[in-house]
């Protein structure tokens, strides 16, 4: 059969998805772009918002309706909380939730010869083990993904998460190695290390262990290749994290600290495990032991009960971090999360200009960070082309363009930079 993919929402989910294109390759089936020939569309859906649900739903009908030849096979977190509301949508033969991807490629493997089936999704929070999938990347992708760990235990007062992932599980370390060994001999020169919550790595194996030491351990066994963490919480970079992986150089210098907000009582609202004091601590030991890294994060604007005092701090809290990169989200509501419910919700309207306001700041806080990349001399992992310039992203993360006829996809060249150019800075290669 040939097989096409969508997914929404976070790079697990990218994850599981190269997994499963792996899963159904290895049982003769074709992975198409073209949705106009699939016999079968994977749809893996999101449930961090409210938002993201009717985006997921919307997708799946919108495929239903427009490819009607072809059976609609849908898992992720939004069919693992609410089966029921997949399951009414026609044209859907197949749906899962967010563990047992072995057997979910079985089920579509099946579809060939059934017209629909039946997958009950489980119980997250009784899960105990985790679940090993094939490493790799997405279909024409030039980095692969290596996903450690699986669960959260914070309980943030606005986050679904924990309830469709279930509790912290981590890969062993004897395993990472052995599906990294996999990637090596692939044409892949960058890994993303990702996970529900990398920061938990390793707490739940006997003996412990942590993300510096699966980090370290990649860093050491495959020199040839650059590895990028995923998100992290600020909890995790202490001056042993920092004095045990500083000397890697396949390290990407590139942190993407999960900030969320700027206000210590904003953030107690939101249940997060710690305060400003503690985050710009670890921006801090950052600074000190990499060189010219990027540390980007996330923030929600109009959480509930948050003030304009409380917004100003955030504010101001912001261009003391000096971000490289910011994704900035208005609240949105999720029900079944304790947010939901508190009282002083922001109107539409507000969090709109507030996000407004954010991006702002974060715009001229990203720019002034390109500026510091000119006359620097930055490694660049080559990816597409596109009217004559070929781009791709530093070790940092900076996006960097070249012109060059030269087919450049999936090579690491150094790259004198020069000016700043469309969504990033433009350059000259390093002979």
């Amino acid at each position: 059969m040939n097989i096409a993919f969508h997914t929404l929402g976070c790079k697990v989910n990218q994850f599981e998805t190269q997994a499963l294109e792996i899963l159904l390759s290895q049982k003769n089936h074709t992975v198409t772009d073209d949705l106009s020939t699939a016999d079968v569309i994977v749809v893996n859906t999101c449930t961090v918002t409210s938002v993201s649900d009717q985006k997921s739903r919307r997708i799946i009908r919108h495929f239903a309706k427009t490819y009607p030849n072809a059976k609609i096979a849908v898992c992720g977190c939004l069919s693992q909380l609410n089966p029921e509301s997949i399951r009414e949508i026609p044209g859907v033969a197949l749906v899962s939730g967010t563990s047992d991807k072995h057997t979910f490629a079985d089920k579509i493997d099946a579809l060939s010869s059934v017209n629909t089936e039946s997958f009950t999704p489980d119980k997250p929070l009784s899960r105990r083990s985790f679940e090993q999938l094939p490493a790799g990347g997405l279909h024409g992708h030039t980095r692969a993904m290596l996903k450690i760990e699986d669960g959260c235990c914070n309980f943030c007062s606005y986050c679904i998460i924990p309830y469709s992932r279930g509790s912290v599980r981590s890969m062993p370390m004897a395993d990472i190695l052995a599906e990294c060994k996999k990637i090596s001999v692939q044409a892949y020169r960058e890994v993303v290390i990702t996970g529900i919550e990398i920061s938990s790595y390793g707490r739940d194996l006997s003996p412990r262990a942590s993300l510096e030491d699966a980090v370290a351990m990649l860093c050491s066994e495959f020199p040839s290749i650059r590895f990028r963490l995923g998100s992290i919480e600020p909890r995790t970079i202490t001056e042993t994290f920092c004095e045990k992986l500083k000397s890697f150089t396949n390290l990407c210098p590139h942190f993407h600290l999960s900030m969320q907000s700027g206000c210590d009582e904003t953030l107690a609202r939101m249940n997060r495990k710690y305060d400003t004091e503690r985050f710009f601590e670890s921006i801090s030991l950052l600074r000190r032991y990499f060189e010219n890294c990027a540390i980007t994060t996330d923030m929600i604007v109009g959480f509930p009960g948050e003030t304009e005092d409380e917004f100003s701090k955030t504010l101001d809290f912001i261009e003391k971090c000096a971000f490289s990169s910011m994704h900035i989200f208005p609240y949105s509501k999720r029900n079944g999360t304790p947010a939901a419910k508190m009282p002083d919700q922001i109107t539409k309207a507000e969090k709109s200009s507030r996000a407004k306001r954010a991006s702002e700041i974060a715009k001229a806080l990203s720019e002034n960070y390109l500026k510091e990349q000119l006359g620097r001399t930055l490694s660049v992992l080559f990816e597409e082309v596109c009217d004559g310039f070929w781009s791709g992203h530093a070790m940092n993360y900076s996006r960097i363009y070249v012109k060059s006829e030269e087919n450049l996809k999936n090579k690491t060249l150094d790259v004198y930079v020069t000016s700043l150019f469309r969504d990033g800075l433009c350059g000259e290669i390093v002979s």
